[in-house]
């Protein structure tokens, strides 16, 4: 059986890349951003109306080797690690281009998500169908940075 998660092709422009040609971290933030487009915002999604209020409560990102231009495009896989009433956390493991799931991650990372009702400036309850496609994706006993399974 394989771990749940979504995997998402994230290509790696040239302004990615630093000084040292390696992708810079604010680039990676966006490219981890950019990966959770087509799995949480795409039409068809029960989380496709978080698109218009979701906002970012927590970040962790930890390098555990060189992710460069020539190692376009990225594969990101995202999984949930906790899903509650108002937020979730998803984890992130990025490989280069065609590694497979059993190579460790260049990148890992995870982000803690809070659904948000613009109109009131509030967190908002997700939810049945939002709690329940994110649990799909459930790995509670995940190694992320941040550790933030609850």
């Amino acid at each position: 059986m394989t771990e749940p998660g979504f995997t998402a092709s994230v290509p790696v422009r040239w302004s990615d890349m630093d000084v040292f040609a390696h992708v810079n971290h604010a680039r990676m933030v966006t490219l981890l951003e950019e990966a959770r487009i087509p799995w949480l915002f795409e039409p068809g999604r029960p989380t496709r109306e978080m698109r218009l209020g979701c906002l970012v409560a927590d970040l962790h990102v930890r390098y555990q080797g060189q992710v460069r231009h020539e190692d376009t495009p990225l594969q990101v896989t995202m999984f949930t690690t906790a899903v509650r009433a108002v937020d979730f956390t998803v984890g992130y493991e990025v490989r280069r281009r065609d590694e497979e799931s059993t190579v460790k991650p260049a990148v890992v990372a995870s982000t803690q998500l809070v659904a948000f009702d613009v109109d009131t400036q509030a967190p908002r309850r997700m939810t049945d169908d939002e709690k329940q496609y994110l649990r799909e994706f459930l790995r509670p006993d995940a190694k992320v940075p941040g550790g933030r399974g609850r």
